[in-house]
């Protein structure tokens, strides 16, 4: 059981960083810091947009439409953070 929760523990590390790099990389594009004419970004952009928009649309869906302003990763990471407290303390319960 401790190594289904730490592998579940991994998880939610990876696919927070993976949140955290694509709204980085987006407000760099935003601000004209970096361009998507690079193929490279514009590939990893695609590739980190592929690997989050399941996470996003049912919580697009839910919150209401704020223009430019989208929350839906901070919702995600607060959804990720209360998921991986669950995890250390069922852990330690162990």
């Amino acid at each position: 059981m401790p190594l289904i929760l730490d592998i579940l523990q991994y998880l939610i590390n990876i696919v927070w960083w993976i949140i955290v790099i694509q709204a980085i990389l987006s407000w760099l594009v935003a601000f004209n810091v970096i361009n998507t004419s690079n193929d490279f970004i514009r590939q990893l952009l695609y590739a980190l947009d592929r690997l989050t928009e399941p996470l996003y649309r049912p919580i697009r869906r839910i919150l209401p439409d704020l223009g430019a302003l989208d929350l839906s990763p901070l919702v995600v990471l607060i959804i990720l953070a209360i998921l991986s407290m669950a995890i250390n303390r069922a852990y330690f319960m162990l």
